[in-house]
């Protein structure tokens, strides 16, 4: 059997790029996940707290938490979708008929990367149009530059998503990862208590943990009329961890699960 190669084609990557564009495309349930359902949960939190009182001089809850959640819901409803989508490849024995060819690891890995990052843009794009149309949701920063925070963790849970498979046999085991990937970062992120007020280690652990820069980042747009220098590092922190996360994927991918 012949041995996967290791370049990169840009041919091979966009034919990978297609071909998983077109399995979305006719996965009615995945793209209905993938476009609706983050809107419906920030709707739900809408309801929850559209009534709360603010404190003077301050934004609402659902204006504070809800500016947040861009970021958070598109990252994990891509990390459970791509988890299961590259799983289904290798079981199916896609996978394993996919690398006898000259397609290379980092051109499978690259493709869905992009295919689902393309999807990622239009689901934060709908998302934030969503919100601050239909929710009224107050951002002091460009809508834009939300979107691109949104896309960028979307990125991210695509690339861990992709990791995540690699060590999975079953689709019940590739959502017993979201747990292990997604609650951990979700928790020490700032949303629930703010970081500085966390014990000393688990700011350290915070620290090295890529969703804490994407809630920054937003953070930083719901208090400035502008992008800022802060937010830019903040996106490039989870833009480098997309890339450590898919060379780590790329690495431990294999093509079939025994």
């Amino acid at each position: 059997m012949t041995a996967p190669t290791t370049h990169l084609s840009p041919a091979l990557t966009a034919a990978t790029t297609g071909r998983v564009l077109r399995q979305l495309r006719h996965d009615h349930r995945t793209m209905a996940m993938l476009l609706v359902l983050p809107s419906l949960l920030l709707g739900l939190l809408y309801l929850i707290w559209s009534d709360l009182p603010a404190p003077p001089g301050q934004p609402s809850t659902f204006d504070r938490v809800g500016l947040t959640m861009l970021g958070i819901l598109p990252f994990v409803v891509m990390f459970l979708v791509t988890s299961i989508a590259m799983l289904r490849e290798r079981t199916s024995g896609t996978l394993e008929r996919l690398l006898t060819t000259p397609l290379s690891r980092p051109d499978l890995l690259l493709g869905y990367g992009t295919a689902f990052g393309l999807a990622a843009a239009l689901q934060a794009t709908v998302t934030v149009t969503v919100a601050t149309t239909l929710y009224d949701l107050d951002v002091a920063g460009p809508p834009w530059a939300v979107v691109l925070i949104a896309v960028v963790n979307a990125v991210l849970g695509v690339a861990l998503g992709l990791l995540a498979s690699a060590f999975a046999r079953t689709e019940f085991q590739a959502v017993q990862f979201m747990p292990v990937v997604v609650l951990p970062q979700f928790f020490l992120c700032g949303l629930l208590v703010p970081r500085e007020q966390m014990p000393g280690w688990l700011q350290a652990v915070s620290d090295v943990l890529p969703l804490t820069y994407a809630v920054d980042g937003l953070q930083e747009l719901g208090r400035s009329a502008e992008p800022t220098g802060r937010m830019w590092v903040d996106v490039a922190v989870v833009a480098g961890a997309a890339l450590v996360a898919l060379a780590l994927a790329a690495a431990t991918l294999r093509r079939r699960t025994s």
